[in-house]
Formats: structure tokens, sequence, C-alpha cells
């Protein structure tokens, strides 16, 4: 990471992720993924938790500030 932290993202994180910053949807994000809406929303919460922000809007910006993506 380009500001040395590590967030410990899987794979599959950082494919939502990348969605997320796209401006997708979970519904979209799950059919782009092929897995659940819930599935979606696991993720999601573990991105914010990770990245320490509150919403999806934050997640975004800090993933493009800090070059996640």
């Amino acid at each position: 990471m380009e500001n040395g932290k590590d967030y410990h993202f899987t794979e599959r994180e950082i494919e939502v992720l990348k969605r997320i910053v796209m401006g997708k949807s979970n519904v979209e994000i799950g059919e782009d993924l092929f897995i659940s809406y819930h599935t979606v929303k696991v993720h999601v919460a573990s991105i914010l938790r990770k990245l320490e922000v509150k919403n999806r809007l934050k997640a975004g910006i800090k993933a493009l500030v800090e070059g996640l993506v």
C-alpha cells in the first residue's frame, strides 16, 4: 500500500471494493461475481470495518486516494 498500511483484504473483498468504487449496488455486485446479495453485504461490512469508514462512499474514496484499486 502507498501509505504503508496493509488492510489484509481477501481477493474477494478487493473484487467487491473495485465494484463499490465503480458505483455498483450490492445486487449488481452479486450478479457480477455470482454470489448472493447477503454474501455481498458481509464483504461490504468487512471492507468498511477494515478501512475504518462508515459508508460505501467513504470506502470508495479512501480506496482511490490510497491506491487500493
